[in-house]
């Protein structure tokens, strides 16, 4: 009777909630390889499935996890913050689930004779091993993965700066299938060792390179603005020195007047402390713009941050070139001249907040950097945020042309679309240099109805991320009253 009731039991469906369980085995599977490989069809390829499979399996993941996981960019798929934070264990389950199959799948006990037909079945008196392979994966004397991890971890965190640093470069570079984005203090580690002269030249470009080429991750460059503050000496938002942090590292290409610096004077005006932060290129003739148009605006221009914390205190405005309060990052910015390309550093320093400013205003045009950058803030706690969705590397509105803006509000998301504006014909700026003209739009001195847009609808903007109103015309109607009744004067 028992062998009966095993038979029943042994011939049932598998339940529902079994069939959920495996279902949810293979899901993971794939989450694994999807890390693993940051494309769907190289993915596919290395469990076996067709690309469009796994194209299914990652959007049942998104639905399990409420949440986008993999974001295209021009280097493949970039994880998002949770799908990071995921890694480590789907990569454990998949390794377990590797292991017990090679141990076990070929060799094991051999299923039971069946008899043939001719009566010549029975069990063979010896059995002849499986084929002997060598795992593709490897080269010649190339460690196993598990074999590189392990040496890897040996470098402990009391290990010499250069040992440290070497330990986060092979983390990143070593390759598909034994190479993972850096932790949150992985990457702090990294940067803080760079920041305090301790890094060797080669080191630098060997780790900015491979991230570049693979595609930082929010969480690493989270843990670099946290290395950036602690360098600085960052104050912390929750001391209230200021209210608005606005980055604003320019291109040297960039050749037009910097209007959103009316807008920041028109928000201090307004009784909110601001303070800008940034350079404008360090091989480029105008590389003092900054300072110069600042100085004639009669912005406080600081070298540390102890004097922006008074220059807050007296005047509701600050600004701090880059150069003078953190020469070693400006330094290490300045290696672009010489890899031609934009390092995560470039991502991390908008995100720097030295201020400890409890709302931040900042520009980004690349589409996958803007999600980059609310999630790194997001990371970093960050409650109040505005990105301007079509200007690079410093807030300024662009009201002629529809500006999305990706907003955190109260650490929630609330994006909103500004529908473009039509555009009045251009003033003629005869016998006025540029900076004369942006002097002269200030005093009142020309008048420029495309110029004063671009300040009002920046400073509605700002107005906008300090949650001083939730409709955009709204704060461009407060803007405009700022605007009109400005002091005239020019330092």
């Amino acid at each position: 009777m028992a062998q009966e009731r095993t038979g029943e039991a042994v011939g049932k469906p598998v339940s529902n909630d079994r069939q959920t369980d495996l279902s949810k085995l293979r899901l993971l599977v794939a989450l694994d390889a999807l890390l693993r490989e940051n494309s769907v069809s190289r993915a596919a390829a290395s469990v076996g499935l067709q690309p469009s499979a796994m194209s299914r399996l990652l959007g049942q993941l998104r639905k399990d996890y409420a949440d986008p996981l993999f974001l295209r960019t021009g280097h493949g798929l970039r994880p998002t913050p949770l799908a990071e934070s995921l890694r480590l264990r789907v990569r454990a389950l998949a390794a377990e689930t590797e292991a017990l199959f090679g141990a076990h799948a070929v060799g094991g006990p051999s299923a039971p004779p069946q008899a043939g037909h001719a009566g010549w079945g029975g069990q063979a008196l010896s059995e002849a091993p499986p084929l002997s392979v060598r795992p593709s994966r490897l080269l010649e004397g190339e460690p196993a993965p598990e074999q590189f991890a392990a040496k890897l971890a040996e470098i402990g965190g009391d290990a010499a700066p250069e040992r440290r640093l070497a330990r986060c470069i092979a983390t990143v570079g070593t390759g598909a299938g034994r190479s993972r984005p850096l932790s949150e203090e992985e990457a702090e580690d990294a940067l803080a060792i760079i920041l305090a002269g301790e890094a060797d030249p080669v080191q630098i470009g060997a780790l900015m390179t491979v991230l570049h080429y693979r595609g930082p991750t929010a969480v690493e460059v989270a843990g670099f603005v946290r290395a950036m503050r602690r360098h600085v000496g960052a104050i912390a938002p929750a001391g209230r020195i200021a209210d608005l942090d606005w980055p604003c590292y320019l291109s040297p290409k960039l050749k037009t007047a910097p209007w959103f610096l009316h807008s920041a004077r028109l928000v201090a005006d307004a009784g909110h402390r601001v303070v800008l932060h940034g350079n404008y290129g360090e091989a480029s003739e105008e590389r003092h713009k900054l300072e110069i148009a600042a100085s004639a605006a009669g912005i406080p221009i600081c070298t540390s941050i102890a004097a922006a914390k008074t220059a807050l205190g007296s005047a509701g405005i600050a600004y701090l070139p880059l150069s003078a309060f953190a020469p070693q990052i400006y330094r290490l910015l300045g290696l672009y001249r010489l890899m031609e390309m934009r390092m995560p550093l470039n991502a991390a320093i908008h995100l720097i907040n030295p201020m400890g400013g409890r709302a931040s205003l900042l520009g980004v045009a690349n589409p996958s950097s803007r999600t980059l950058s609310r999630d790194i803030a997001l990371l970093l706690g960050t409650r109040e945020l505005t990105i301007l969705g079509n200007t690079r590397d410093h807030a300024e509105f662009t009201p002629y042309r529809q500006t999305p803006l990706f907003r955190l509000v109260g650490g929630e998301v609330s994006d909103l679309i500004v529908p473009a504006r039509t555009a009045p014909p251009a003033e003629p700026r005869t016998g006025l240099s540029s900076r004369e003209y942006w002097q002269a739009v200030w005093t009142g001195a020309a008048r420029d109805e495309r110029a004063e847009t671009i300040i009002i609808t920046t400073t509605a903007a700002a107005l906008i991320s300090l949650r001083n109103h939730d409709d955009f015309e709204a704060a461009c109607e407060t803007a405009r009253g700022l605007w009109n009744n400005r002091s005239r004067r020019m330092a």
